[in-house]
């Protein structure tokens, strides 16, 4: 199984190991701009080499794993998704500002996992710029939505 694959099972298994705790994550949505009647539609998961719903049969159990892991996986949960929806819009400069959004909040909240797991001066330096740049990007781009999106 290649690393891609061997993510998108682990990310899956920590989803069913932590439904309870996706109630708190849920916050993050996409902009309603970005939900449209011009998307084209769910993505098929088998297009990108999987299947049923990204699982395959040696999903791993995260329940024994680090909490950031937990953690970094339950947000991907979401924003992976999300990410993926906003990249079907129709218009490829509203599919971009949709998909980029998901994509810097998945930063953002990896960026948060390390703040509050992690020990190295220079990769919570790290954290706190990728934070900074990305919540001021996402902000950009939910502008340049409302301005240019009906």
């Amino acid at each position: 199984m290649n690393f891609v694959n061997l993510s998108l099972a682990t990310a899956l298994a920590a989803a069913a190991f932590s439904l309870p705790a996706f109630a708190q994550d849920a916050e993050f949505q996409l902009p309603e701009h970005c939900i449209t009647s011009t998307e084209m539609g769910e993505m098929d998961h088998s297009a990108m080499g999987h299947s049923d719903g990204m699982t395959g049969s040696d999903s791993v159990d995260l329940s024994t794993s680090p909490e950031h892991v937990q953690k970094n996986m339950r947000k991907m949960m979401i924003t992976m998704p999300a990410m993926e929806k906003g990249m079907m819009n129709e218009d490829p400069d509203v599919a971009f500002a949709c998909g980029m959004i998901a994509h810097h909040q998945g930063a953002i909240d990896m960026a948060q996992v390390l703040l509050d797991h992690g020990d190295d001066p220079e990769m919570i330096k790290l954290a706190k710029e990728i934070m900074d740049a990305q919540v001021g990007e996402i902000e950009l781009m939910k502008n340049w939505l409302a301005i240019n999106v009906n």
